[in-house]
């Protein structure tokens, strides 16, 4: 890889391997850290992880640069850009960051200070060969190319405030949600609306722990573990083919947090009060989903085509916890979406380093109950109620102004 300091005209080394960011020195390449020989000076080190992805055997992108700038204004042809360069470019299947996994994209010296912007520059797909960005559906089939915006020629553009202190490695995050940055546009086409939180490591810490199951028929990997604040999912995965999971990272500053455990023919399991410090592992006890639940559907659409894509997402109050993320999608081309929700409450625990004792957290006036939320194009949001408990839930639509 090279890496480029715009304006300071500066060439560093550093690795580019499929590893834990902290461990930055992959197999064939030797190259010494960059260490800022100047007190003006400071290093800033990006990687790239993902969430799970819904209905995909890959999600890749093509990773030209990343570019930050002191301005959260700043165009990209503006002076003052730093960036860190892949030379070549680096095809990514988003699909094997989970779990913990980072990406490595590289590192740069550049001038201590506090920035204000982050671009993630991806390469366009090309008319012939392999596309630079792609998907693969779940059970097989050819990889199909994936839109992007024209605004990703510039950089998908990320405002997030950090500081790079003098003589400092600062060590940054993407977290490139694959499941919720996908659209279907119909007739086998897909478009990438991408959606990318900035996680700063230096306040950062880790989930770990063993989900079992006793749904007869339903591997460990189709569930999804998420640490989630207020009905905001921070960071999520899949377990592997043991049922290990690990979230990481995930910032400390507002733990704690809801451990939330869904899966198709369960009972979502929420853990509460789950700690996160700084530098740390949270080791969470071993989680039984063993209550099954049927599933029903919630459909509609999301109008009209100016509000589009949309993004649809179920939300659920759990005890005392006013609300939980269960489902989320985007709607396809023509505005259509549907969410697969259990029917059964929810069973609740209190986090504990030993031992869980998950309790239904429901009664017949909860179980089954949600709020639908949809968020149009420009952000704005609207809500609608749904309930599952006698089956599912057709034509709740929604319409924007």
């Amino acid at each position: 890889m090279e890496f480029k300091n715009i304006g300071l005209a500066r060439t560093v080394a550093a690795c580019g391997a499929l590893m834990a960011l902290a461990a930055c020195g992959g197999a064939g390449d030797s190259s010494p850290s960059p260490n800022p020989t100047s007190s003006a000076m400071g290093t800033l080190r990006v990687a790239l992880t993902d969430a799970p992805a819904c209905g995909f055997d890959s999600v890749n992108i093509t990773v030209d640069r990343v570019r930050v700038h002191q301005s959260a204004a700043a165009a990209d042809t503006d002076a003052g850009w730093n960036e860190v360069v892949l030379s070549p470019p680096r095809k990514i299947d988003l699909l094997t960051l989970t779990n913990g996994v980072l990406f490595d994209l590289g590192q740069t010296a550049l001038p201590a200070g506090q920035y204000q912007q982050i671009r993630l520059v991806l390469t366009a797909n090309s008319g012939s060969g392999s596309p630079a960005n792609s998907v693969t559906l779940t059970g097989g089939g050819a990889e199909t190319a994936m839109q992007t915006p024209s605004a990703m020629q510039s950089g998908i553009k990320l405002v997030n405030q950090f500081t790079v202190p003098p003589g400092t490695l600062v060590d940054l995050v993407l977290d490139f949600n694959a499941c919720k940055s996908i659209v279907k546009q119909g007739n086998g086409r897909f478009l990438m609306k991408p959606v990318i939180s900035v996680i700063p490591v230096v306040v950062s810490g880790t989930v770990s722990g063993q989900l079992a199951t006793t749904i007869s028929g339903t591997a460990v990997t189709q569930a999804s573990v998420s640490a989630q604040k207020d009905g905001a999912v921070i960071r999520a995965t899949v377990p592997s083919l043991t049922g290990a999971y690990t979230l990481a990272p995930i910032d400390a500053r507002s733990a704690p947090y809801e451990l939330v455990f869904t899966m198709s023919g369960a009972a979502t399991n929420v853990i509460t009060g789950v700690p996160v410090t700084v530098g740390n592992t949270t080791n969470v006890p071993l989680v039984t989903m063993s209550a099954s639940s049927s599933m029903a559907a919630v459909s509609g659409t999301v109008g009209p085509a100016a509000a589009l894509p949309a993004a649809v997402r179920a939300l659920q109050a759990v005890g005392s916890v006013p609300k939980i993320e269960v489902a989320s999608s985007n709607t396809d081309g023509a505005g259509a979406y549907s969410l697969l929700l259990p029917k059964a409450a929810a069973f609740l625990a209190t986090y504990s380093a030993t031992a869980l004792s998950f309790s239904s957290s429901g009664t017949a006036t909860t179980a089954g109950k949600y709020t639908i939320e949809a968020t149009d194009t420009t952000g704005a949001t609207k809500e609608l109620p749904a309930d599952v408990s006698a089956g599912s839930v057709s034509g709740l639509n929604f319409i924007f102004p």
